[in-house]
């Protein structure tokens, strides 16, 4: 099934706005993605109709309980996961990965090892960090190779051991939208008894999750990042959800996801999450919702190839350009991070936003990335990122936009 970006553009409102007469081209999908129509519906419906807290005998409250329910359901074929009580929500991936850090950190003792890596947003390495100092463990780095911005599994290998308790590991870098193998990392943690703790916020709006498939035993994701509301989600293996201590005030949940949930959900929040994995689900076909969803991201995934290589091969004539990481589109998530020889990150960005091309610069809270390349004196890199309506003439615009930068 191909995907028609003008068709689905047209459910976007934001893809209305112009500067300067000119349509705004969102490249800064990597910070946020906008929403479709049937997102923000969802939302403004349920505070038109009025919702209350769980718990209630009452049918505002009994309408919580629904929507929460549902977006488990959602959640659940959105990442491949049997089982809708492994769906947990919170308020962004941040605070779900420090609460779940330091229930897994209980386990741990003086002398347990923990690997992250240097490819990560900082969400993903400084909650394991801070959780390995107060337990006394030791905190591995898997570096990624400065060359190609790859994790080689090799590397992994070399730090694992028998008191190696957990492995945090990106999906997709959030930097230069290098992937990884995560079905290895897991075979690789798991042979030394091992948990893997997975970061796929960067990579849920690109390509297909599958929990079942890759034995993940935590993963973790962004609603806003895949065209849904600021609402983190996270899976984990129900074995570890009910054997770990949630820390909780008096008297919440004590059994299945609501364990693991903190305060008051945004009920509007997930409304949209369910919006959106049907919006998702909509883009492909088959006779379930996990097999359309299947379908749209096979789509999704060669339409930004497609997208992607048009870039780089655009890119490749400019010499006053460096891209850095793969050059082409095998193994990588249509993200971009360049350097304008002789110019400021900051300063490209704000030119091409006066010319109504949103990127980003700095180093997106890949700290340790850019730390490992030099680069954090030098104000980061410029960051230009592709979704599933980008169009020709918008990768066409934004190569004659940094061309004329030279």
């Amino acid at each position: 099934m191909s995907l028609d970006p003008y068709a689905l553009r047209r459910q976007y409102p934001a893809f209305q706005r112009s500067i300067d007469g000119r349509p705004a081209v969102y490249m800064d999908g990597p910070g946020g993605t906008q929403m479709p129509e049937s997102v923000i519906e969802a939302m403004d419906g349920t505070l038109r109709r009025g919702i209350s807290n769980l718990g209630g005998g009452f049918a505002s409250s009994r309408d919580a309980a629904r929507i929460t329910a549902t977006a488990r359901s959602a959640g659940a074929d959105l990442f491949g996961a049997d089982d809708d009580q492994s769906i947990i929500f919170g308020q962004n991936m941040t605070s779900l990965t420090f609460a779940m850090s330091r229930a897994l950190a209980r386990e741990w003792r003086p002398g347990d090892r923990i690997v992250t890596t240097s490819l990560d947003h900082d969400a993903n390495i400084t909650p394991w960090r801070l959780a390995a100092t107060e337990r006394g463990a030791t905190v591995d780095v898997w570096e990624f190779d400065v060359d190609t911005t790859r994790l080689e599994l090799s590397d992994l290998e070399a730090l694992l051991t028998d008191r190696t308790k957990l492995v945090s590991v990106t999906h997709a870098s959030n930097a230069f939208g290098t992937m990884s193998n995560i079905p290895a990392v897991v075979a690789a943690a798991h042979a030394v008894g091992a948990m893997v703790y997975v970061d796929a916020v960067h990579y849920a709006p690109h390509g297909l999750i599958d929990v079942a498939a890759s034995g993940a035993d935590f993963l973790v994701a962004s609603a806003y990042k895949f065209f849904g509301p600021h609402t983190g989600m996270l899976y984990g293996k129900r074995s570890h959800l009910e054997r770990l201590s949630a820390y909780k005030v008096r008297p919440a949940p004590g059994e299945g996801a609501g364990k693991w949930e903190t305060g008051t959900q945004s009920f509007e929040s997930l409304a949209a999450v369910t919006a959106v994995v049907d919006y998702i689900a909509s883009i492909g076909s088959g006779e379930t919702r996990r097999e359309r969803i299947v379908a749209a991201l096979a789509s999704i995934s060669r339409h930004e190839e497609w997208a992607g290589a048009r870039f780089l091969a655009g890119l490749a004539t400019m010499s006053h350009i460096r891209l850095y990481g793969l050059p082409t589109m095998e193994g990588r998530a249509p993200t971009f991070a360049i350097d304008v020889a002789g110019r400021h990150p900051g300063e490209v960005a704000e030119e091409l936003g006066r010319r109504g091309v949103f990127v980003w610069s700095g180093d997106y809270y890949a700290l340790e990335a850019m730390e490992r390349l030099g680069l954090n004196d030098h104000g980061g890199l410029v960051r230009i990122g592709f979704v599933h309506t980008t169009t020709a003439e918008e990768v066409d615009r934004v190569l004659e936009d940094l061309s004329s930068l030279r």
